[in-house]
């Protein structure tokens, strides 16, 4: 276990149909470099997992959403899969919550169909991004620069592709947290 991320608290927002492996394997890397890490969800105690194919397990719920005060955190980890941004996007305390971190200049970082959630939370617009080849166009008609990458990161803003993008995901998250708040270098 490293000390690299020591003191720092990281939320994972997610509710039930998330990417197992997008919520299992950033919350791992963080823990492993110190971190604090509390999975947050709206009105549950558990969320259920999509486990590429089919339902997978549940995961306990450290907060629920309308508890969660996001000036308690470091950093903020969005995972994909279908259901669980498209439910989130349409939530508007999940919003104002991401929206808070970017307002902060805290990181934040989406994989897969996570950017949904960042769109409708209005802060892609400018952004140098990449995400599931299936949201390109909703990142550029919401005005941000798509890139074909496996990890993308702009000011603070770490965002990949799909699952097998993680290794890269996880450890660009890590070197964001450690460096902090990240100002905008560009509107």
């Amino acid at each position: 276990m490293s000390e690299k991320l020591k003191g720092k608290t990281v939320a994972i927002l997610a509710t039930d149909g998330f990417e197992e492996s997008e919520l299992s394997e950033p919350k791992a890397a963080l823990e492993r470099e110190g971190a604090t890490v509390h999975v947050i969800a709206p009105d549950k105690d558990s969320i259920r997992a999509w486990a590429k194919t089919d339902w997978g397990p549940n995961y306990d719920v450290d907060h629920r959403l309308e508890q969660a005060n996001a000036d308690d955190y470091d950093a903020l980890e969005l995972p994909g899969g279908l259901f669980n941004p498209d439910a989130l996007r349409q939530n508007e305390q999940a919003l104002a919550f991401t929206r808070h971190f970017f307002e902060a200049q805290k990181p934040v970082a989406a994989i897969c169909h996570g950017p949904w959630l960042l769109i409708n939370a209005g802060v892609v617009k400018g952004r140098r991004m990449t995400s599931y080849p299936s949201v390109e166009q909703d990142l550029r008609n919401a005005g941000a620069e798509w890139v074909d990458q496996e990890v993308v990161v702009d000011s603070g803003l770490v965002t990949s592709r799909k699952p097998d993008d993680l290794e890269a995901f996880c450890s660009k998250l890590i070197e964001e947290i450690a460096e902090g708040k990240h100002s905008r270098q560009h509107a």
